[in-house]
């Protein structure tokens, strides 16, 4: 499954939430108890398998690069 299908589209987001912007469609799922992430563009990311009731845990692909600053240096 790609990353693609793993995740909902904006157009499904905005029609389970019934709000086409994007600060309404997170307090939507907030209130819905929806488990979700907000993208770097403030877009909210639903998992698929939140909604169809599956049990896998979804991992976020980890980012190609990170600045020197954000690494854990321990």
């Amino acid at each position: 499954m790609s990353v693609y299908e793993t995740f909902l589209t904006p157009e499904e987001i905005a029609f389970l939430t019934g709000r086409k912007k994007r600060d309404l469609q997170v307090e939507a799922l907030r209130k819905m108890g929806i488990p979700f992430w907000v993208n770097a563009i403030n877009a909210p990311i639903v998992a698929r398998a939140a909604i169809e009731g599956r049990k896998e845990k979804v991992e976020l692909p980890e980012p190609r690069w990170v600045p020197d600053v954000l690494k854990n240096k321990s």
